[in-house]
């Protein structure tokens, strides 16, 4: 009786028979563990929003920056809006308005061509279809900078040199193969009874398409019409070859002249940067509510 109380005794509240004084348990170490990489994780999350965000937040301190403080390391010593000012008086208007004009047509152009194409691989067996697909992967390996002297000299014989045409039709060479075939795993989601139903209703494979998918595929539509967007709205390779005239430059090309060998006016590039981003914005927000959806359902068949 003796022997069993010492040993009931020598056991302490919530310690494991045998275990060495001082020693912690297993589940201590995990919980260790666990706050240690929770606060590894945030500390690495916080560095790349910081990493993210400065450049963006240092542009827009410089927007309000004169240009004799753009060096200045201090935020903002002389705070002015003048240099928005100067950006709206110069001829940032007219490159403003051609970019508009170039990337809506490029995102009317792009999603037509993508959900018409898109569709067919989905519902329509015919001759070369894998072919075709397969084009359309291999066409995104190539980088923009290559397919430039080509695509100048079909414009040019086209006499399209100088003119929106030539940066729609350019930027679409890019834009489209990439949607067709994403929207294409977008239409595969969509169940083909529903076009059966329609044609069964009388209607014409173009109705089926215009009136019952389109309508089904808008989050895929949507991430189309975004990527076209941008793709036209930031690009400067096509526009710096294409485009002679000055009045016809974009916004993306058009900026650099801000910053020559010469002349150095980073504020203005600073102010140019933020309203170019505006527009970018407002499309995201338009689409925003389509975009998850449909980045994430264009994968789901292949």
């Amino acid at each position: 009786m003796a022997i069993e109380t010492t040993a009931v005794r020598s056991t302490a509240p919530g310690r494991r028979p045998g275990a060495r004084p001082g020693a912690t348990r297993p589940g201590g170490r995990r919980a260790t563990r666990r706050s240690g990489a929770s606060v590894a994780l945030h500390a690495g999350l916080l560095a790349a929003s910081f990493v993210a965000v400065f450049p963006i937040g240092w542009v827009l301190v410089t927007s309000f920056k004169p240009l004799a403080d753009v060096y200045n390391t201090k935020i903002i010593s002389h705070f002015t809006v003048a240099n928005y000012g100067d950006i709206l008086d110069s001829d940032f208007p007219r490159w403003f308005l051609n970019s508009v004009a170039v990337a809506g047509l490029t995102m009317v152009v792009g999603v037509f061509l993508s959900a018409t194409s898109g569709y067919a691989m989905s519902r329509f067996n015919f001759p070369g279809k894998r072919s075709l697909m397969w084009t359309f992967l291999v066409t995104q390996m190539f980088p923009m900078a290559i397919l430039i002297v080509p695509i100048y000299k079909i414009m040019s014989s086209l006499q399209l040199l100088d003119t929106y045409g030539s940066l729609v039709l350019a930027y679409s060479t890019v834009a489209v193969p990439f949607c067709s075939y994403m929207l294409k795993g977008y239409f595969d989601t969509i169940p083909i009874e529903i076009d059966e139903a329609g044609r069964v209703d009388g209607l014409t494979p173009f109705g089926t398409f215009w009136r019952l998918a389109v309508p089904l595929a808008r989050p895929g539509l949507a991430v189309t019409a975004f990527y076209t967007f941008l793709t036209a709205w930031g690009e400067v390779a096509y526009a710096s070859k294409f485009m002679i005239s000055q009045d016809n430059y974009t916004l993306a090309f058009g900026m650099q002249t801000y910053v020559g060998q010469f002349n150095q006016n980073w504020h203005l590039l600073a102010a140019a940067s933020v309203l170019v981003t505006v527009p970018a914005m407002l499309v995201f927000y338009l689409v925003q509510r389509w975009l998850v959806a449909g980045l994430t359902a264009g994968g789901a068949k292949g």
